[in-house]
């Protein structure tokens, strides 16, 4: 049997003789080939190259061939920030001011970088063949609602009941050209990436996101393709009302707890995917981090059909390969896997004495400690930080807001210190405030207010 087969039949909860595995190569690919992300993301031909290492080297069952939610975005008119090793953020909203969806520029998949990953798609597919599957990830709803209207759309689900359902529609139908290019270049899977549902209710999931999202499922299985719903962010409350829609899988990462969604996911009759440590373990951990971390995922997702062993997200730029190839090794090995359960315990000793946080309490101004994964290339990040510095600039008094970003030591540190239970978060002067969900502006300017009366 094929990588391919294997993959396709676990994400359909059929029986298989290892666990499929998947590796989110995103900028990552940009490291392999030597160039950073921008140019990576702008060239077919590095695309390409960097697949081809990455299916040598990482001996992967799937592979996405883009992972870049701003690819719709940038054609509606969205302006882009580029980054050296992060997909871009978008920077400008086209909705902002209303809903003129008739004002948006027409979608095409002609248009802005589209040619060049179905370009990308095709050649890969000709040098890969049918021995591994290929994902083609599209910007969900919600996410892609976000960018073209900024986070007020997540407060117009109160305010503006009949106009929302009439955008997310809007993104289901842009969503479904990029299902119709991406199967007819030949791709396998369609991967729904829509980050932003961590940040809302399953109330507001149910009634807004989940009939956009079966739009697209329906239509990839009424075109012969598996799909993926792929949420970044502790999207715990979400779990029952995303394994209620019409995907075939459902993708997370390490915030949401894997014994959990196991339980969920199979009672639904869905397979499930995730959610190896994409910081700690693959970024800034050696390769016995990486068996653990792997043989903790297997344990957790626990007997039964249907388990996908993948990174909690796209995989940042820097990761080890090394890592990722220990993984790849211990996969479809039940001897090392085996060896890897008696693995010591990894040193969590480091109690960051030598990184130091403010005395809050003596500070004149109230601080704003934002704690992302990186808000250059993370959506729900960046909508963080941008709700707090907005907030700021509303209460208009002394706020310093600062960015703790975790793909290193430092943000680690400050993470643990500050008691952060979910990544993105807002600490008030050293206070978790919000953990993985985006305030509403009112309520974020009184937390501000109370903080500063508290001095």
């Amino acid at each position: 049997m094929s990588n391919k087969a294997l993959l396709l039949k676990a994400l359909k909860c059929e029986a298989t003789e290892r666990t499929p595995w998947v590796p989110f190569v995103g900028v990552h690919g940009g490291a392999l080939v030597g160039v950073d992300a921008e140019a990576y993301l702008k060239s077919a031909d590095h695309i390409v190259e960097a697949l081809k290492i990455s299916a040598e080297r990482y001996k992967p069952d799937g592979l996405p061939v883009v992972f870049d939610l701003q690819l719709e975005a940038e054609i509606l008119g969205c302006g882009l920030s580029w980054a050296k090793e992060t997909p871009p953020s978008v920077c400008s909203h086209p909705l902002g001011e209303d809903y003129d969806i008739a004002s948006l520029p027409e979608f095409s998949i002609d248009k802005g970088r589209i040619p060049l990953v179905l370009d990308a798609i095709r050649r890969t597919k000709a040098e890969l063949g049918d021995d591994i599957a290929l994902y083609g990830l599209l910007t969900g709803p919600l996410t892609l609602a976000l960018h073209l209207r900024g986070d007020d759309v997540l407060l117009d689900m109160f305010d503006e009941e009949d106009e929302v359902p009439e955008l997310y529609d809007y993104c289901a139908d842009i969503a479904n050209k990029m299902v119709d290019a991406y199967i007819e270049a030949g791709i396998d899977v369609i991967g729904v990436v829509d980050p932003m549902i961590s940040q809302i209710g399953p109330g507001h999931f149910t009634d807004f996101v989940a009939p956009p999202l079966n739009k697209i499922f329906d239509h990839a299985r009424a075109k012969g393709a598996l799909s993926s719903l792929f949420v970044c962010g502790n999207a715990t409350r979400n779990l029952e009302a995303m394994c209620a829609t019409t995907c075939d899988n459902i993708s997370v990462d390490e915030n949401v707890d894997m014994v959990q969604l196991a339980k969920v996911a199979r009672a639904a009759g869905k397979s499930f995917g995730g959610n190896m440590q994409l910081t700690v373990v693959l970024l800034l951990g050696d390769t016995n981090d990486a068996k653990r971390d792997a043989v903790r995922c297997l344990d957790q997702a626990g007997a039964g059909n249907g388990f996908v062993l993948a990174p909690g997200c796209d995989l940042p730029y820097a990761v080890k390969p090394e890592n990722l190839e220990a993984v790849a090794n211990l996969i479809d090995d039940p001897y090392q896997i085996d060896i890897a359960r008696k693995l010591p315990p990894k040193d969590t000793s480091d109690t960051f004495d030598d990184i130091s946080i403010p005395h809050y309490s003596e500070e004149a101004a109230v601080i704003v400690d934002v704690v992302t994964l990186d808000s250059a290339g993370c959506a729900p990040c960046a909508y963080m930080v941008k709700a707090a510095k907005e907030a700021a600039k509303a209460y208009g008094q002394a706020i310093e807001v600062r960015e703790h970003k975790i793909i290193g030591r430092d943000g680690l540190g400050y993470m643990t210190k500050l008691g952060c239970t979910a990544i993105p978060s807002i600490c008030i002067d050293g206070k978790e405030a919000y953990a993985s969900i985006i305030p509403e502006r009112t309520a974020l300017v009184a937390a501000y207010a109370a903080a500063a009366a508290a001095k």
